[in-house]
C-alpha cells in the first residue's frame, strides 16, 4: 500500500493537533509522519509488542501505538502519536479511525489481494481483468495453483497467519480470507514442473495444518489456472473437491479435483435423476433391503477387485460362504457382482445412494 495515502491523511490531521502523528509498517519502518524528519526511521523493537497486543492500544517510549485493522493477528500498519497521556491516546484513537478509512478505501480500489478475491468470486467482468492486472502489476498469464483450506470450526484468522508464514511472497502469492472458516491460497507456479510444485505445496500445507489436527482441516485443490481469468474456475473446482470428498472420500483430508473420478459426475447430477436411477436398478428390492453385513461384504468385494478368494480371506470366511452371500445378493437385487457390468452398476448405485443421503434424501 502506498505511504502517500497515509501521508495525505496525516497532514490533514496535523492541522487539528500539535501532536506528532505517523504510521509504521509491519517491519517497524516509519512510512508517513507529520514530522517529515522521522520518515524512514526504523523501529523494529515495537513490532513484536504490537503483534502481541492483539489490536489493543500500546504506550511505550513516550509514544502511543495502535495497529490498524487487517487480516490475521499480525499487523500490517500501526498509527502512533507522541505522548502516553490521555490526549495522546485520544489523538491516536481518532487518527486510527481516519487512517483505517483511508486504508479500506485504498484496498477496495487498488489492493492486489482484493483484485484476486474479486476474480475467484466472479465479482469482476472478464473484460476488466487484464486492465486491472496491468494497473496493479499482476502478471496475467502465469500458471497458478488454487488451494482452498477449510476448517471445521470458524477461525480463519489463525489459518491465515500459518499459511502466510509458509508463503510470505506477497508479490506472487495471495492468502485470502473467503469466509468464516475458509482460506484460499493462490500460489504462482513455475512454467515447467507445475505439477511437482503443486505436490510440494500440498505437502507443506499437510505438514503445517494436518499434524494433530486431522479432523478439523480439509484441503481442496483445483486444476492449474494458466491465466487470471481461469482462477474462478479453479477456485470452484477446489470447492467442489471439498464437497465431493465430504460425500465419497470421508477419510481423506486432501482432495484434488483431478482425482474425484465418478464422484464428480454424480455430484453434478439432478437428484430426481438419481432417484429414478435407483428405482430402475433395484426393481426387485430397494437397496435399503440389504443388511449391514451384506453391505460390508459388498464393499470388501469391491476393495479386492471382485476377487472371490482374496475377499474371503480378508473376511475370514470360507470361499463357499462368500459365494453363497453373492448368490443371495443376486437373488435380492438381480445383480451378479461377479459380472463386471453388474458390479459397475452396483458400485455406481451405492455412490448415488450416498450422494442422495448427503442431500437429506432417503430414497
Amino acid at each position: 500500500m502506498s505511504g502517500r495515502i497515509f501521508q495525505n491523511v496525516v497532514l490533514q490531521i496535523k492541522e487539528a493537533t500539535d501532536r506528532v502523528i505517523g504510521v509504521i509498517d509491519a517491519e517497524g519502518t516509519v512510512i508517513s509522519c507529520s514530522d517529515l524528519g522521522l520518515i524512514g526511521r526504523k523501529w523494529p523493537e515495537y513490532v513484536g509488542v504490537l503483534n502481541r497486543a492483539d489490536g489493543a492500544m500500546v504506550a511505550m517510549d513516550g509514544r502511543t501505538f495502535h495497529a490498524l485493522s487487517g487480516l490475521g493477528s499480525r499487523f500490517d500498519y500501526a498509527v502512533f502519536t507522541v505522548g502516553e497521556d490521555e490526549i495522546g491516546r485520544t489523538v491516536c484513537a481518532m487518527a486510527s479511525v481516519a487512517l483505517n478509512g483511508a486504508k479500506s478505501y485504498y484496498e477496495e480500489k487498488h489492493d492486489r489481494g482484493s483484485f484476486i478475491k474479486n476474480i475467484i468470486s466472479d465479482n469482476i467482468m472478464l473484460s476488466d481483468i487484464y486492465m486491472r492486472a496491468k494497473e496493479l502489476h499482476v502478471a496475467p498469464e502465469v500458471p497458478r495453483g488454487v488451494f482452498l483450506v477449510r476448517q471445521a470450526e470458524s477461525g480463519a484468522a489463525a489459518l491465515i497467519d500459518v499459511i502466510q508464514g509458509l508463503f510470505p511472497d506477497r508479490q506472487n502469492d495471495f492468502v485470502l480470507n473467503v469466509g468464516d472458516s475458509d482460506v484460499a491460497l493462490i500460489h504462482q507456479l513455475p512454467e515447467l514442473g507445475a505439477d511437482k510444485e503443486v505436490a510440494r505445496v500440498t505437502a507443506l500445507l499437510e505438514e503445517a495444518l494436518l499434524t494433530n489436527n486431522e479432523h478439523h482441516i480439509v484441503i481442496g485443490i483445483g486444476t492449474v489456472a494458466l491465466h487470471l481469468r481461469e482462477l474462478a474456475r479453479s477456485y470452484k473446482e477446489a470447492q467442489i473437491a471439498i464437497e465431493v470428498g465430504k460425500v465419497f472420500d470421508t477419510e481423506k483430508y486432501i482432495i484434488n479435483y483431478e482425482n474425484l473420478g465418478i464422484g464428480r459426475l454424480i455430484y453434478q447430477l439432478p437428484t430426481t435423476l438419481c432417484e429414478m436411477f435407483l428405482v430402475e436398478v433395484f426393481k426387485k428390492n430397494p437397496i435399503d433391503s440389504l443388511d449391514q453385513e451384506t453391505l460390508f461384504t459388498i464393499h470388501k468385494f469391491f476393495e479386492n477387485n471382485l476377487n472371490v478368494s482374496e475377499t474371503a480371506r480378508k473376511l475370514f470366511v470360507h470361499r463357499n460362504t462368500l459365494v453363497y452371500r453373492l448368490e443371495k445378493i443376486k437373488k435380492l437385487t438381480g445383480l451378479d457382482l461377479r459380472e463386471f457390468d453388474d458390479a459397475i452398476t452396483f458400485k455406481f448405485a451405492l455412490m448415488v445412494k450416498k450422494y442422495l443421503m448427503s442431500r437429506g434424501i432417503d430414497s
